[in-house]
């Protein structure tokens, strides 16, 4: 008896001391190692992927320290692993749903092709997907944009942290629920109470994420301008021309104010970002405008319609909004650029002439 007893506790001291080693000895991955758990995973596959990737030593001995704290549930996602850790540490961020998220700059002025092509290079799925998100899921603006037949415009510029586990859609709505809070911060809109799709992860690690819906607040702009289906819209429609047109902030309260006088008179806006913008949309924009696109068949070809194209033409940031909400008081309807990286204003065409001169002999001059 005595003997069964000593083999006991030796076969107990030594499984203790393996577990120790196991649970309590770092792994050092190789270098950085990206781990994807899905939601669905079992604990078993869950420390099968981490002995696959390197992570852990042993499955084992993560399944018997999961089952030791069993009330804490393991959140999917992806996870990035580039530092020694042993299965405690392992655990205990699978636990907090510490996953990796993915940073997306949107620059002001980006349109939804270029948004795309973001989300793309940041590893977070196919640009094409998440442009059939953008050109079809309205409903994410519909009491902001009744008539919008895309999201271009409203998806706020801004910095965004998106893990893996996000739908193209929860990226989106994301956006738009920034553009919600800054435009209700800026008087463009009043709020009111309401969510939007979770900007968070899965298991689901964080949800929730509160947002603003809203509703139109009447802005003051240049009267007899152009109709559109709400005043927003063609707010927005307005800054987005503006911030393709300028990325000087003190300029763009002037161009607004160029473009809202030439809706006025009845005077086509002539703005060459919304010939690009058309020429994207059909898949034919070759990289520079020429003579024979300022006839491009497009109802966003500001040079054949007068009046403000049906939708925005890139995503405006708050700068750009402001100007388009409260414009200068002014009389020019003309404007080029100089040779510094600004623009010079004229009232006529015989000094817009002048101005455009002078912008080609500075030019020629370098």
């Amino acid at each position: 008896m005595r003997k069964i007893v000593w083999l006991f506790l030796i076969a107990a001291l030594g499984f203790g001391g393996w577990f120790a080693w196991a649970v309590y000895m770092p792994t050092e991955p190789a270098g950085q190692t990206f781990v994807m758990l899905r939601p669905g995973f079992s604990t078993r596959r869950i420390a099968a992927e981490l002995k696959a990737n390197g992570i852990i030593h042993n499955e084992d001995a993560f399944l018997l320290w999961h089952y030791l704290h069993r009330r804490r549930s393991l959140k999917a996602g992806e996870y990035l692993f580039d530092k020694s850790r042993n299965i405690v540490d392992v655990h205990r961020r699978l636990v907090r749903g510490d996953v990796y998220f993915r940073t997306v700059v949107v620059p002001e002025g980006f349109n939804i092709f270029d948004i795309a092509r973001a989300i793309e290079a940041a590893g977070l799925g196919s640009s094409q997907d998440f442009l059939k998100v953008a050109q079809s899921d309205t409903e994410l603006i519909a009491d902001l944009a009744p008539g919008a037949q895309s999201l271009e415009g409203y998806l706020f510029p801004d910095t965004y942290q998106f893990s893996r586990m996000m739908s193209m859609r929860d990226m989106a709505a994301a956006m738009v629920c920034q553009f919600q809070a800054i435009a209700e911060r800026i008087g463009l809109t009043g709020p009111t109470t309401g969510q939007v799709p979770p900007q968070g992860s899965t298991e689901p690690a964080r949800t929730g994420h509160m947002c603003l819906s809203v509703s139109v607040r009447s802005t003051d702009t240049t009267a007899g301008a152009e109709a559109v289906p709400n005043e927003l819209e063609r707010i927005v429609i307005m800054a987005s021309i503006v911030e393709k047109e300028t990325a000087v902030a003190d300029e763009r309260p002037l161009v607004a104010s160029v473009y809202y006088n030439r809706l006025q008179k009845r005077i086509a806006l002539d703005a060459d970002p919304s010939i690009i913008y058309a020429e994207l949309l059909a898949g034919t924009y070759g990289g520079a405008l020429h003579h024979d696109d300022m006839s491009f068949s497009s109802r966003y070809n500001t040079y054949k319609n007068v009046g403000l194209p049906p939708g925005p033409i890139a995503n405006p940031g708050k700068s750009a909004l402001e100007a388009a909400m409260h414009p200068a008081q002014s009389d020019y309807y003309y404007f080029v650029a100089d040779a510094e990286g600004r623009h010079r204003f004229a009232r006529t065409i015989e000094e817009h002439d002048k101005n455009v001169a002078a912008y080609r002999r500075a030019m020629l001059g370098h």
